[in-house]
């Protein structure tokens, strides 16, 4: 077990460069698989997250070309499985992500249950099911797996009330949603900053959508999502964490 041990008592001083979103990359990703062409990703955090999300990308077709430590360009062109491999997705807890991003580009996909941080149980996904199933996909969870299919060419846009506020689930279905026939409205949706990060991401690579940031999402269909170039906010609580740490010590830092 990994310990820590805090030599306390002192100010901090400095400067600091905050690392992008991981809850903006871990979405993000996976969302490139909707892109057929070339996109090209900036300032992704260096955590093993984003390692393993590029690994499942890649295993599934992707050709994942590093640029440097924080950008690398992902050409989903020609994906060759809509199944994850179990092993690399259930040891991440974003992994439900690649649900939606299958199923909005191919209409189908299999992903490992979430992994990842012990929470004491598996992550619940009944928001995300719901939201799948309102779109028209048959959604079912068994050895493992989150299974979702829809014997249509494409989703068809509905309008979604999430019984409780859900960040995974608000993002899973807005990645489903985008490239499904018509318009889709997603009601009491999550506003955190990481979910208009992946709006934006998904509208610079031809989405349209609107009100993310809301608590209520509009998404009207499109037939596909190009490639394009896209850099991720910084991450929040990394940048709040060392405001709270210098407010706590004194000293004074600049955070960038």
């Amino acid at each position: 077990m990994t310990k820590y041990i805090v030599q306390g008592g002192k100010p901090l001083f400095g400067e600091v460069d905050i690392s992008g979103a991981k809850n903006a990359a871990v979405a993000i990703i996976p969302a490139a698989l909707m892109v057929d062409g070339v996109c090209r990703i900036e300032n992704l955090p260096q955590i093993s997250d984003v390692t393993m999300s590029l690994k499942i990308l890649e295993n599934l077709g992707a050709q994942i070309r590093t640029v440097n430590r924080h950008t690398v360009e992902i050409d989903s062109t020609c994906i060759r499985s809509t199944r994850t491999d179990y092993e690399l997705a259930r040891r991440i807890r974003a992994s439900y992500y690649l649900i939606g991003a299958l199923l909005g580009r191919f209409g189908h996909g299999e992903v490992a249950m979430p992994g990842g941080c012990n929470f004491g149980g598996v992550r619940p996904i009944d928001l995300h099911v719901k939201g799948f199933t309102a779109l028209g996909a048959k959604v079912t969870v068994e050895g493992g797996f989150i299974r979702a299919a829809t014997d249509r060419s494409r989703l068809k846009g509905a309008n979604i009330y999430l019984d409780v506020v859900s960040v995974g689930a608000t993002m899973n279905i807005m990645m489903a949603a985008a490239m499904a026939e018509g318009n889709t409205v997603i009601e009491n949706a999550a506003r955190e900053p990481h979910i208009v990060d992946l709006a934006n991401f998904l509208n610079s690579m031809g989405a349209n959508i609107r009100g993310a940031g809301t608590d209520t999402i509009k998404i009207r269909g499109v037939e596909r999502l190009s490639g394009g170039a896209y850099t991720i906010i910084p991450d929040q609580i990394e940048a709040g964490t060392y405001m709270t740490a210098v407010a706590a010590t004194g000293g004074q830092i600049l955070i960038k």
